[in-house]
């Protein structure tokens, strides 16, 4: 069967167009350039189809790839474990369950030649629960109104929700690389409510290239990003901050900068990026930059030799032995037999105290001036 063609309004980008409406037809005229981390996504979500398919007792090839580790291995492992986990609890409350992998959801009802495909599905009286695997380390994502699983939730109510009761639908993202299992529950009638009064307008939107542009944390994985006049215009209003009059900035400014400059500073890299890429692989002459090397450091051309040529010359002190890093340790032992041999002589210092967001899950430390103390 040949590969299904890329939804304009997908649902992977629907937390950006549902934003940004403009934004879908705008990325048409832009490169879909593939990157390593993609590569190796699909990669484990394709170890996950396999393991959960033998899982179910069902025929199933083993995938063969470049990206695979003792990670992949264990994560993939993990994800099974909490889909027959979850199975397990279905039918306990719904005599005839079904898991649905890889299925292909079609929710054009709401969205213009909308579908996409959910990793998995359990269908069940009175909730469909829905899984989504993250093999992402970057970003953290959240279950809760996330429109990518909405919309997978309507995909699928349209095929079972006549022969099921499904009153809820339960929505799980498991991303084990950040240890973040994160699960929503809504009702259909919200689900529903949603999709006809806020879904619907703005995909029809999106579909016709219209509506404001609005830039945010959903620009992250749009292919304008680098040159988007709206997304500059946002970022270039820190100027707005006058550093001579007055000559120093107030709290409240201080703290709008606090909360732009993440977002700034990606922003400002990723137009030097696309800079960078445009002078090089297009012959692009950006006024007043040219194109330089940077420093680089001195390499051996081939180790072994130099080692033999060095001993025969009387120098025997030559090698440096060091310990391999704990994570590349932990790989190579695997995650279990790591924490039974090396677990004892491992420890975790405190973080260095830094500023995030109010919103930010980690705990705020209260004994500040006393951890400030013991860095010192």
């Amino acid at each position: 069967m040949p590969p299904l063609k890329h939804a304009v309004l997908s649902a992977s980008s629907s937390h950006r167009w549902l934003n940004c409406t403009p934004s879908a037809m705008l990325e048409k005229s832009f490169e879909n350039k593939g990157s390593e981390a993609a590569a190796e996504g699909t990669a484990a979500h394709e170890l996950c189809e396999h393991k959960l398919k033998k899982a179910l007792k069902k025929r199933s090839k083993r995938p063969v790839s470049d990206y695979n580790t003792d990670e992949m291995e264990e994560c993939s492992d993990a994800y099974v474990d909490f889909v027959m986990e979850q199975y397990e609890q279905a039918k306990q409350k719904c005599k005839d369950p079904v898991v649905l992998i890889e299925q292909r959801l079609d929710f054009s009802a709401y969205v213009p030649d909308g579908f996409g495909t959910g990793d998995c599905l359990i269908v069940a009286d009175d909730t469909l629960h829905i899984v989504d695997f993250k093999y992402g380390l970057g970003v953290l994502v959240e279950a809760e109104h996330n429109p990518q699983m909405m919309l997978y939730a309507l995909g699928a109510l349209a095929i079972y929700q006549d022969l099921y009761d499904i009153e809820f639908v339960a929505m799980t993202i498991f991303q084990p690389r950040r240890e973040n299992v994160s699960t929503w529950t809504i009702s259909v009638s919200e689900l529903l409510d949603w999709a006809e009064n806020e879904l619907k307008p703005k995909a029809e939107l999106a579909a016709k290239g219209e509506g404001e542009y609005c830039s945010g944390d959903w620009c992250t994985f749009c292919r304008a990003k680098a040159t988007c006049r709206k997304r500059a215009e946002d970022k270039l209003k820190m100027a707005r901050f006058d550093f001579e009059e007055p000559p120093l900035l107030t709290d409240e400014e201080v703290a709008e900068v606090l909360t732009q400059l993440p977002d700034l500073t990606r922003w400002a890299t990723e137009v030097q990026e696309y800079a960078l890429e445009q002078a090089t692989k297009h012959g692009k002459h950006w006024t007043g930059f040219k194109i330089v090397r940077s420093a680089s450091r001195r390499k051996y051309t081939d180790e072994e030799k130099v080692a033999q040529t060095a001993i025969k010359a009387g120098y025997e002190d030559i090698y440096r032995s060091t310990l391999i890093p704990i994570t590349e340790m932990e790989k190579l032992m695997g995650k279990k037999n790591f924490a039974e041999i090396l677990g004892d002589l491992v420890y975790k210092p405190q973080g260095k105290l830094t500023l995030a967001p109010e919103t930010d899950k980690r705990p705020a430390v209260e004994d500040v001036f006393e951890d400030f103390k013991e860095d010192e």
